[in-house]
């Protein structure tokens, strides 16, 4: 089969096109808010709190905060870009169009996990302004964080063709990834729980995205890496399956 590459440029940069265009929205609003986190949490209340596996307070929450803008933003940046085309009735121009679904999610879903991508860049550069960290690991790091935003960007693209209202796309970002993120260990190891609570936690799957990505950082996580990364490519397939499943059947799609 021959990969329609032409096409999937049009979508990729079109999409980072419009991620430029709304750069305060798309990039300074979030860096902000989370320089703020790291200066009520890393400066304030970090310069009064004990190390955590012999990791400053202020260092320890790092990766934790990077997690919780990717995940939110690549939910956000995938839903919004497929969900667009839908509302204004352009997504047949595209499903019409010599272009494979797989080309389609390539296009759409490439160009959120790169926006993602730089954003973790950013708010990683932006971090060394407020604490001193090291990356023990920055192949692993750099792959966490790839994976992370591929796999988040799937589901914002699901999310983004289920939806059939603006309050639909933000209902899932808020009212399931921020929780889950805050409850997986952004801001605390889960070894500080009770043993009941640190066996519910292993429950939520962002643990172990957080998990693996701060060992990549110090060395040191709540999981084993070899978990951590085998959980996330087991929902990136999930992922994949899913939308497999909406293009075969027209879902939200055709009908």
């Amino acid at each position: 089969m021959h990969f329609n590459i032409h096409a999937v440029k049009a979508i990729y940069f079109y999409e980072l096109s419009r991620f430029f265009r709304t750069i305060f929205q798309s990039l300074a609003s979030p860096v902000l808010s989370t320089s703020l986190y790291f200066i009520v949490f890393g400066s304030a209340i970090g310069s009064r709190m004990g190390e955590i596996d012999s990791v400053s307070y202020g260092a320890f929450i790092v990766p934790g905060l990077i997690m919780l803008s990717i995940l939110t933003e690549s939910v956000s940046n995938a839903s919004f870009g497929i969900y667009m085309p839908k509302w204004s009735g352009t997504i047949y121009e595209v499903l019409s169009a010599p272009i494979s679904a797989l080309e389609i999610v390539v296009g759409y879903v490439g160009a959120a996990a790169t926006k993602s991508v730089i954003l973790g860049t950013v708010i990683l550069c932006t971090a060394r302004v407020f604490v001193n960290f090291s990356v023990a690991h920055p192949l692993v790091m750099v792959a966490f964080l790839v994976l992370t935003s591929v796999t988040f960007s799937l589901f914002g693209f699901i999310i983004g063709l289920w939806a059939d209202g603006f309050e639909k796309l933000q209902v899932v970002p808020l009212m399931i990834i921020t929780p889950l993120t805050f409850l997986g260990g952004s801001f605390y190891s889960i070894n500080m729980l009770p043993p009941v609570w640190q066996k519910i936690t292993l429950f939520n799957p962002v643990v172990y995205l957080i998990s693996g990505f701060r060992w990549s950082f110090y060395g040191i996580s709540d999981v084993g890496v070899v978990a951590s990364l085998g959980m996330t490519l087991v929902f990136m397939s999930g992922c994949l399956a899913v939308i497999w499943w909406i293009f075969k059947t027209g879902y939200k799609i055709k009908n």
